[in-house]
């Protein structure tokens, strides 16, 4: 009777066969052994500075540790490097990425804003499109999530300025030949990201004059937002939770209520969680500090500053 010789996880108590190795466990293990060869250290140098067996460490290494998170911290440690480092980030593949992060790491808001920009002006993609009047584009793109007033706002600021208006989850939709729901439901929210994408593109090509009503979750998708940045001025709409709430249900979506008791509670964790993107755009404006005509006039007043139109 033949037998199979299993390499057993110390930590997690997991058999796994040599013919089995997982190409993450191996290419994490490569990367380990790199490092550990980069530092000068031995393997039992290692085991002692992370305080994790030699045993443990050769499996990881041979790509066949099952290693628990907090053994990767160790490691980590260990070899003065970050977590991201062992796992395989892009900003952690070469000596410049490295260098560069090194340079950023310990950079407050306002330089990394700058180093953003200066980066996008550079290559010609994200960044931003200038603080002056001349270099100014003409697309005005609303950001916020859904309730947030995007899509009032926006058709009457587009009449107000006489461009057309531009609601991208509509674009995404003509787009894709689907409703957002049967994108999501048949290919996925990575697919979902790249029609929206294609769809702020094609946008941004079409029209040099806009006013666009952005999805809540445009920001959550790093080259999506660098590209709404590049070619649009960007106002975002902030609203109470309660109001984002009220709204939603006002335009007959009741699934906030049905679907969990917690709603609320969700809501305020994804707005706190997307608040730090949202507050990369150019301009602010509370929906819930005034009644809906005030606000549009507050909302007319910025935008036509920022293009140099009259009042």
């Amino acid at each position: 009777m033949s037998s199979t010789i299993l390499h057993v996880d110390e930590a997690a108590g997991v058999g796994v066969s040599p013919d089995e190795k997982h190409p993450f466990l191996v290419a994490l293990g490569e990367r380990v052994r790199s490092l550990r060869s980069r530092r000068g250290m031995t393997r039992k140098a290692l085991a002692t500075a992370s305080d994790v067996s030699e045993r443990h460490l050769a499996n990881l290494e041979y790509g066949v540790g099952n290693v628990s998170i907090l053994v990767l911290l160790q490691v980590s440690r260990a070899l003065q490097c970050s977590p991201a480092e062992l796992i395989g980030d892009i900003t952690t593949r070469s000596p410049e990425w490295l260098l560069i992060r090194e340079l950023l790491e310990s950079a407050d808001e306002a330089t990394l804003h700058r180093v953003r920009v200066t980066v996008g002006e550079m290559l010609g993609t994200g960044g931003s499109h200038g603080s002056g009047a001349s270099q100014r584009s003409s697309c005005v793109a609303l950001i916020g999530l859904r309730g947030a007033g995007k899509s009032t706002l926006g058709k009457m600021l587009a009449d107000d300025l006489g461009f057309p208006f531009v609601e991208l989850s509509r674009e995404i939709e003509k787009f894709a030949g689907f409703s957002i729901s049967e994108i999501q439901a048949l290919y996925g929210q990575n697919a979902y990201r790249r029609y929206e994408r294609r769809a702020l593109e094609e946008s941004v090509q079409i029209y040099p004059e806009a006013v666009i009503a952005t999805p809540g979750g445009l920001v959550s998708d790093p080259a999506t937002f660098n590209l709404l940045l590049q070619h649009c001025t960007t106002v975002w709409l902030q609203a109470d939770p309660e109001d984002h709430m009220r709204r939603v249900l006002a335009q007959g979506d009741t699934r906030p209520v049905s679907a969990s008791r917690e709603a609320m509670d969700d809501l305020k964790g994804i707005l706190a969680g997307r608040a730090a993107f949202y507050a990369k755009a150019e301009f602010r404006l509370d929906t819930s500090a005034a009644p809906l005509q005030e606000t549009f006039q507050a909302l007319r007043r910025i935008v036509r500053e920022a293009l140099a139109l009259p009042l």
